[in-house]
């Protein structure tokens, strides 16, 4: 599988961004997937995970409430919609299938002002 995300910029505190990670490859649509993110310093951190059917998701304490994760598997696209970003959400995002967040692709940087 192939990953592109896409969809990050800079942002204000409050605001709201949606991510986009389209996927190529026959077999995406039998993985779960997540989106994970890393600062500058900091450890990598898995935000938020989806099943492969879309039917179960889970997320971080950090982002639970404000980001909500999805797919569409039509598309072969996962979407992160992040609202109420603070300045702590600044990060490389990316997404990788749920269990191997090392077969990432390209990542998109958010980077929220206060």
């Amino acid at each position: 599988v192939q990953l592109q995300a896409s969809g990050g910029g800079l942002v204000q505190a409050g605001g709201s961004l949606r991510l986009s990670c389209a996927a190529s490859g026959p077999t995406y649509n039998t993985f779960a997937m997540a989106w994970f993110r890393q600062a500058p310093g900091k450890e990598r951190e898995r935000v938020a995970s989806i099943s492969y059917n879309g039917g179960s998701t889970s997320y971080a304490d950090s982002v639970k409430g404000r980001f909500t994760i999805s797919r569409d598997n039509g598309k072969n696209t996962v979407y992160l919609q992040m609202n109420s970003v603070k300045p702590e959400d600044t990060a490389v995002y990316y997404c990788a299938p749920a269990g191997k967040p090392d077969s990432r692709g390209q990542g998109t940087l958010v980077t929220v002002s206060s």
